[in-house]
């Protein structure tokens, strides 16, 4: 069983590096064309599913992947949907940080939180059989990374591929060259 959880491709608040989270932003043309270049790499492989955020970045990008994945119907799950940032929504990276050290923004959805969640879907796949290609964003994914395999994962850029795969009673991870 397989995971092959793909971070939506770049919007123009991506490349302005603002906080998004709920915010409604297309992928601009680059994070086209990522998606392209990540669906014509898992299209090398046979895949039961492809599975995406309801966010429209998100569906965009799992849209051109199942492109290239012989016709597979992108089912949406709102589990998958990225953290809400609260006030921090839509602000310089940056200054979010200077002005909340913990990343504690007002309003926002706890860490915690969007990692369970994420987490559920992502074992739910998992239960399901098969190998799924989960379309996502950075936070919900690498929070979700981390609560199953037990290790923190670093950042996932736009259009990256990171495989989870089952491994005995736990899961592992691995970026896809």
């Amino acid at each position: 069983m397989t995971l092959a959880l793909v971070r939506h491709g770049r919007t123009e608040w991506n490349r302005r590096r603002l906080m998004q989270g709920r915010s409604e932003i297309p992928l601009d043309a680059y994070g086209r064309d990522q998606a392209d270049a990540a669906g014509r790499a898992l299209g090398v492989a046979v895949w039961d599913r492809i599975v995406a955020s309801p966010l429209a970045r998100a569906r965009e990008t799992a849209a051109i992947v199942a492109a290239h994945l012989g016709g597979l119907e992108v089912e949406l799950d709102a589990r998958l949907t990225e953290r809400d940032y609260g006030a921090a929504e839509g602000i310089p990276v940056a200054e979010a940080h200077e002005r909340w050290p913990g990343q504690d923004y007002p309003g926002a959805e706890a860490l915690a939180d969007a990692a369970a969640r994420g987490g559920a879907a992502m074992r739910d796949l998992v239960e399901r059989g098969g190998s799924s290609v989960v379309v996502g964003h950075g936070t919900t994914l690498r929070a979700s990374i981390s609560s199953l395999t037990g290790e923190e994962c670093p950042r996932i850029l736009n259009g990256e591929i990171v495989l989870l795969e089952q491994a005995g009673g736990g899961f592992r991870a691995r970026r896809l060259a």
